[in-house]
């Protein structure tokens, strides 16, 4: 059965729906006819368009409910109230209702419907009668306009408040189990604030309407707008102003307006802040130009005031009108303190017409944003109460051409202070830190390969200038510049190696020579004296060559070439070659403890300050691809941090835990290969360094001995680095620090731990170095490892006097006679572990590894020997060089000299005086041997191999 709530809803619907119709064609239709030559009329004729729709969508609602209706009263037993489309789609028959209110309430806002009835005056007065019965109470006389807007308000208003008595009796009518209850009270509850809303936004259009008739036709013009509704006038609720001294406050919906003299000042309330902390005396406003207070003598106005504004504020920043009414579900009778908006800066100054978009605080830019200049200048990234701070990407457009400077950097206050990549519109770019938008600290310059002039600095910076210590390259001459800059200049000691493997050192003053200086040639032809800016001969010097020397006054000219005026000395014997060969250039000018302070200095202010998350890429650096040089595509891709990796607060917990030696290598090791851990970063900078100085023009054998002390330096920074990570650790687990390290401990863990998993970072440059610095004597141990590799392995045996030597074990002679010299199948298989033993130093970087591998390489001749000798026997160092010569020679390690020095360069000053140390100066005594062996060789007087073999004295003579 249905029930008589139902009946009377099918009634209501039916003139409703017939009502709407007569409506749109008899009152919406003809307004629409007009042609308006006028902006205004333009819009009014826009508004009543809207109108018309909103009105046919409601129509068609109405004609969905009203079929709906009627299927249940035919059919009562077999469709439920609950299909009843004004229950079941409840929220979407609100929505057409609202929608419909907001579009006649804008149509009234303007005074649309008495606008377009001045444009028809006539057809509506010859309609006036026919049309009297539509609309309800007009008087005769009365205004067309006021008729229209009649006709559209009471039948709406009539149909609402009879569908909210008919849903509350339906509601009271039905049992509390009925399926359809929860329904029936929903939409109940909905068109019962629909009355308030319509109540609310009929009299906010009427008072809207009413205030424009009040201003100026420039005022009117200024700030009437459809949506626009008026929510409080300083002339209902008086309020005074200060500091600005406006004659009448306006909150409207949108915006506060302050009217003083004939000036608008028009504030966006999404960014207006309602400050909570002032008494109850004043009403303090925050916008992002401006702060003023409302006061007034009546404390009521005032809360009237805050209580308006706070809930204008909040409505607006939802985007939509409040339901039912205005701060209708307010939580907080405060507004957000955070939020996001945009707004365009007019006071003078350096944000003067530009525009943020991003987050706010306060009235200030805090947070992600976007800042946009008109001339094309950008800046993306975060802010901190109205200055950029934190990482932003800036782009700077270039006065005279289309292109862009672009800034990736750590900010702070306004300015580029930290890490930052600086991509120029010139081409050149520049990694490193700032200061006060300066660059300030370690940094790399570099420009294109494509510039006429390509240049290359890395090192450090003083406010903006090259200052300290720093390598430039100069593509352009072909040299590199290694040492001291005051002002952008060159100046203090310095070295210049060319392309060409000249290098000289000497004094710099204003980026020239000055006083005297060394030049080494690639020949190691050593000069010592003065010379031009491109280290031609110039002044007093003394010339040392093989063969002569020269000493006296020199000099060049464009039709002479180089002549000299002195005294020449063919007679004197030269310096020893070796000496000048492996003279090494900088050693004391540059001392390594000062050399990359720019370096490991953030790394330290990262673990003084505690390792603060957020100052991690603002001192250790980051990872940021390259924007593209458009606006378009002004972003920030920076690469997500892996919670494994990037957190710092896991980085210190794992630091924490894995202090036992075989835990701590493997984290070392982690730590080290991973681009995103502050050691992992410090340690790719060093790397960066390094290349920069002795790749490419720095491969030069005299700057052999800067590399080595670099690389260790390097070694203990990073263990300080860690232990410094270890301690900001431990005090965050509340522990104790652990006790400051010796010298010795300290030596154990640099060489033992740190510098075997750093090195391979390093090796390529490194290992260059010394192979040239040892080119001479690996040449004539190459020469000697050939002469003695045309000996078979008895003859070679015999050649070394290794039979003499195990006679000297056994003192018997008939043990091992000279013509039944052999070996047994086990002692030549253990010479063979030895040669294999000893070629594994060549696989590997690390130098304790090498040492181990000779160690190897001992035991398996002293195995041999044992074998021999039938009992166990400790070698001395003369017993032991033949036979490891003998194992040398059959190995066949290339560059021996240079993995012998660098070994013994890298040995940890621990082990020096013991085993290590005692089977590395064997292998240096035996590639000396061999040495002499090459150079004998290479001389004309010294007999072939196989005569120096026939030639060997007998056994039992030697």
């Amino acid at each position: 059965m249905c029930s008589p709530e139902e009946a009377a809803l099918l009634q209501l619907e039916e003139v409703f729906s017939a009502t709407l119709a007569r409506i749109s064609n008899r009152v919406l239709q003809p307004l629409l006819t007009a042609e308006p030559s006028d902006p205004q009329g333009r819009e009014c004729l826009r508004l009543l368009q809207q109108l018309h729709g909103c009105a046919q969508q409601l129509w068609e609602v109405t004609e969905r409910s009203l079929r709906a209706l009627r299927e249940r009263l035919r059919h009562p037993d077999a469709i439920g109230l609950e299909s009843l489309l004004l229950l079941l789609e409840a929220d979407h028959v609100l929505q057409v209702h609202m929608e419909y209110i907001e579009s006649y309430t804008s149509c009234v806002v303007v005074q649309a419907f008495q606008k377009a009835a001045k444009q028809r005056s006539r057809y509506w007065r010859d309609q006036r009668k026919d049309l009297r019965q539509l609309l309800w109470g007009v008087s005769p006389k009365g205004s067309m306009g006021t008729a229209l807007v009649q006709a559209l308000r009471q039948p709406l208003t009539h149909h609402v408040q009879k569908y909210a008595l008919l849903l509350l009796s339906l509601r009271d009518t039905i049992g509390e189990c009925h399926p359809a209850r929860e329904l029936v009270v929903h939409a109940a509850t909905l068109f019962g604030d629909l009355q308030s809303f319509m109540k609310q936004a009929l009299d906010q259009a009427e008072a809207t309407q009413a205030l424009w008739h009040t201003l100026s036709s420039r005022l009117r013009d200024a700030l009437c707008t459809p949506a626009r509704r008026l929510l409080q006038d300083s002339q209902d609720v008086p309020v005074t102003v200060t500091p600005l001294r406006a004659e009448r406050a306006l909150l409207f919906d949108d915006v506060l307006v302050l009217l003083q003299g004939h000036s608008v000042h028009t504030f966006d309330l999404k960014l207006v802040w309602v400050d909570p902390e002032q008494d109850g005396c004043a009403v303090h406003l925050l916008t992002p130009e401006e702060e003023f207070f409302f006061g007034s003598k009546s404390p009521q106005d005032l809360v009237v005031w805050r209580h308006m504004v706070t809930q204008a504020v909040c409505q607006a920043l939802r985007g939509k009108k409040d339901f039912p009414v205005l701060g209708a579900g307010l939580v907080s009778c405060e507004t957000p303190t955070c939020r996001s908006g945009a707004y365009t800066f007019r006071a003078e100054g350096r944000l003067c017409q530009a525009t943020y978009e991003g987050e706010w605080c306060r009235g200030r830019p805090h947070g992600k944003g976007t800042l946009k200049w008109p001339d094309g200048q950008n800046h993306v990234g975060s802010f901190c109460q109205g200055l950029e701070h934190g990482f932003g990407v800036c782009l700077v457009p270039q006065a005279s051409e289309d292109k862009f400077d672009c800034y990736k950097c750590h900010w702070r206050e306004g300015s580029m202070c930290g890490y930052g990549i600086c991509e120029y519109g010139t081409g050149e770019e520049y990694k490193g830190y700032f200061q006060a938008g300066l660059r300030h600290g370690f940094g790399v310059l570099e420009s294109t390969r494509q510039d006429p002039h390509p240049c290359k600095y890395t090192g450090h910076w003083e406010r903006g200038q090259r200052s300290g210590y720093g390598i430039q390259e100069d593509g352009d001459r072909g040299e590199r510049y290694i040492g001291m800059w005051q002002a952008d200049q060159r100046h203090g000691p310095g070295l210049i190696v060319t392309q060409a493997g000249v290098c000289y050192q000497g004094t710099f003053q204003a980026d020239k020579m000055v006083g005297p200086g060394t030049l080494l040639s690639e020949d190691d032809s050593l000069y010592e004296g003065t010379f031009t800016r491109d280290l031609t001969l110039l002044g007093k010097g003394k010339l040392t060559s093989y063969g002569f020397t020269l000493e006296g006054s020199f000099g060049s000219g464009a039709q002479r070439g180089l002549y000299t005026q002195g005294v020449l000395d063919m007679a004197t014997l030269p310096p020893d070659p070796s000496s000048t060969c492996k003279r090494q250039l900088g050693l004391g000018a540059f001392p390594v403890e000062s050399r990359w302070q720019g370096v490991y200095g953030p790394f330290r202010d990262f673990v003084r300050a505690g390792c603060p998350g957020d100052l991690q890429e603002a001192l250790l650096g980051f990872h940021v691809q390259s924007l593209r040089e458009s606006q378009e595509y002004l972003c920030c891709e920076r690469t997500p941090l892996d919670d494994s990796v990037g957190r710092m607060e896991d980085i210190l917990e794992e630091v924490a835990q894995h202090r036992e030696p075989e835990a701590l290598q493997q984290c070392l090791r982690k730590a080290l290969s991973s681009s995103l851990h502050p050691l992992g970063k410090l340690l790719r900078t060093l790397m960066l360094t390094f290349q920069a100085t002795y790749a490419g023009f720095g491969a030069n054998k005299h700057l052999q001995g800067l590399a080595q002390e670099e690389v260790k330096q390097h070694a203990r920074e990073l263990w300080a680095a860690y232990r410094g990570l270890l301690q900001v650790a431990l005090q965050r687990k509340g522990e104790a620090p652990e006790e400051e390290e010796d010298v010795e401990t300290r030596n154990r863990q640099v060489h033992g731990l740190v510098l075997p998993l750093m090195l391979p970072s390093f090796y390529s440059e490194l290992f260059t170095l010394y192979l040239l610095l040892h080119e001479r004597e690996d040449r004539l141990y190459s020469q000697g490892i050939a002469n003695l590799s045309l000996f078979p392995d008895i003859q070679l045996l015999e050649h070394l006097d290794v039979q003499n030597v195990l006679l000297r074990f056994l003192n018997f002679r008939h043990l091992w006679p000279r013509e039944d010299l052999t070996l047994t199948t086990n002692q030549r298989h253990s010479l063979v572990s030895a040669t294999e033993c000893l070629q594994k130093i060549i696989t590997t970087v690390d130098p304790r590894e090498k040492q181990e591998a000779l160690e190897r390489t001992y035991e398996e001749i002293e195995a041999t020997v044992s074998q021999a000798l039938g009992q166990e026997h400790k070698l001395p160092m003369d017993d032991l060089l033949p036979l490891l010569i003998y194992v040398v020679s059959r190995a066949r390690i290339q560059h021996l000299g240079a993995e012998l020095h660098l070994t013994r360069d890298m040995m940890d000053p621990n082990h020096t005086g013991g085993r290590y140390d005692f089977l590395l100066t064997a292998l240096e005594s035996c590639y000396q041997h061999i040495q002499r062996d090459g150079r004998h060789a290479s001389t004309a007087h010294r007999p072939g191999l196989q005569g120096a073999l026939v030639a060997r004295p007998p056994l039992d003579q030697a």
